[in-house]
């Protein structure tokens, strides 16, 4: 008898071990999952937790636990959670990130999890941000194209033509203009490129540099042509021949040239959209700015973006359950909550229609006019891309701008170097 009592209360620990709370499962019979947010705005995150809140008490039987992740460390911790078999079912990322995740099996193909509403509500281009190889591995939401926040009253008194969507700048125009602003210590732009890689393969969509090209074997090789050398060739030009891009920002984050351009340092900056958010909140009373569509080139206003995007893991026992969740979280008045607290666009058609992001308050009608513009950022499906942007391209850039190597030296470095960077990846 006190073995079988013993047998009896084994199997009930074991089975309560399998069915207890937390975690990728269930409490009482309710579906828990784990929704990891990079949201840090505060606005992003009232909003995110707003919603998960909505959610839980329409749903009794599926329960949503909001997880804080951080976007400095997103990628490694997201791999460690991977292997170690505890990720989140629902991971937020930007679908620059996803590329290794994608191909090394470790999230879920959503193409047959998604709802057709939500399908045809983003457009394609969109969807393509988030394609590897035949599997859809991510939905972008959120979008950010890069802007010119400018000192209205420095503009206006020098007289330069304003761009608008419909009549921007081109590069040679922008570096005129920048040179016309410049003088006595002053400069007409301050480019922050901590991170210089992204904001010049994304901004050079406009010239038609792709940087990456795809053979018909499938493989990416580096290529740095007259249209890819367009961009970096008008900033390497501001910064040490015209002298009208101030040379401290160069190793900047866009958040420490806010103080130089609140007290006329600089006249234009060139940024992330939502860094709008930064500039209501923290430039003195009275400051005059106005956001402006980046500079177009031969392609126009394109430009390269990395949407952000919710994914679902692999080994997430409950797949259809965060799909559901996703596609409540992505509704288009979701949507729009989203995109207003984080000071971004939404990719998704019907919330871009909502007359709140296309007010002149803000700079917010500028951004939704450059929707149509945005493509796929140049690295998106690229393997190997975040080990050539740390160890090849980061460092390149960052001299070449310096004026410590020349262009042919930077061609050397981001073709050669980075193709054996990538031939790694594509074995």
């Amino acid at each position: 008898m006190r073995t079988k009592w013993i047998l009896v209360l084994v199997v009930g620990l074991l089975l309560a071990g399998c069915t207890g709370g937390g975690g990728n499962g269930s409490a009482g019979g309710r579906i828990i999952l784990r929704f990891q947010s990079l949201a840090w705005q505060e606005e992003s995150v009232t909003a995110n937790k707003e919603l998960v809140k909505e959610w839980n008490a329409t749903h009794p039987d599926v329960g949503v636990e909001y997880v804080q992740g951080s976007w400095d460390s997103v990628h490694d911790q997201l791999l460690t959670s991977f292997e170690g078999g505890e990720a989140p079912d629902i991971i937020h990322d930007a679908s620059d990130d996803l590329a290794d995740f994608a191909y090394g099996g470790y999230l879920a193909d959503l193409r047959d999890l998604l709802p057709a509403r939500l399908k045809s509500d983003i457009p394609q281009r969109s969807w393509e941000t988030a394609t590897f190889g035949d599997g859809i591995y991510g939905v972008p939401f959120l979008q950010e194209p890069r802007v010119i926040v400018a000192n209205a009253t420095w503009l206006r008194k020098a007289g330069v033509r304003i761009p608008t969507p419909e009549h921007p700048w081109s590069w040679p125009e922008f570096r005129a203009i920048t040179r016309r602003l410049s003088g006595d210590g002053k400069y007409g732009v301050a480019w922050p490129l901590k991170e210089p890689v992204s904001a010049t393969l994304n901004l050079s969509l406009s010239a038609g540099g792709e940087l990456f090209r795809r053979g018909a074997d499938g493989k990416v090789a580096v290529r740095f042509d007259a249209a890819d050398q367009v961009v970096p060739r008008t900033i390497h030009d501001q910064a040490d021949v015209d002298h009208s891009a101030s040379p401290t920002t160069l190793g900047s984050g866009g958040s420490d040239t806010l103080p130089g351009f609140f007290g006329g340092k600089y006249a234009m900056v060139p940024l992330g959209f939502s860094y709008r958010q930064q500039i209501v909140q923290q430039a003195p009373k009275g400051f005059d700015w106005q956001v402006l569509p980046a500079p177009a080139g031969a392609d126009g206003l394109a430009q390269g973006v990395s949407p952000q995007t919710l994914s679902i893991a692999a080994d997430s026992p409950h797949k259809k359950e965060a799909a559901a969740f996703i596609d409540f979280l992505l509704r288009p008045e979701n949507m729009v909550r989203l995109a207003l607290g984080d000071w971004m666009l939404p990719t998704g058609t019907e919330a871009l229609k909502d007359p709140a992001l296309h007010t002149a308050k803000d700079g917010w009608a500028t951004g939704a006019a450059l929707a149509s513009h945005l493509r796929p950022a140049p690295a998106q499906s690229v393997r190997g891309y975040p080990e050539w942007k740390d160890k090849v391209a980061t460092p390149a850039f960052q001299e070449y701008y310096s004026g410590a190597i020349g262009l042919a030296e930077l061609r050397k470095r981001l073709v050669r170097d980075g193709n054996l960077v990538l031939a790694r990846y594509q074995r």
